[in-house]
């Protein structure tokens, strides 16, 4: 089954170097998160263990069963 992900352009290994040259020397500036992108890592990092520091002990353990049997699922 093909992948319905979009094909991105791959650099073959003289362009890679290419630009680590560049970006070494500073002639092109190194690629920096966005605002958006900072801030979606930052609630990224302290989500999980916010969430589960409210369940109870029997919510989490509602979650892991069905996490498990999704996982185990016969296809």
């Amino acid at each position: 089954m093909p992948s319905t992900k979009p094909r991105t352009c791959r650099k073959d290994f003289t362009q890679v170097a290419f630009s680590v040259v560049q970006q070494a020397s500073g002639e092109v500036a190194t690629p920096t998160l966005s605002i958006r992108q900072e801030s979606g890592r930052k609630g990224g990092f302290k989500g999980g263990p916010s969430r589960a520091a409210v369940l109870t002990p029997e919510q989490r353990a509602d979650i892991a069963r069905v996490a498990a049997q999704s996982r185990w699922k016969k296809t």
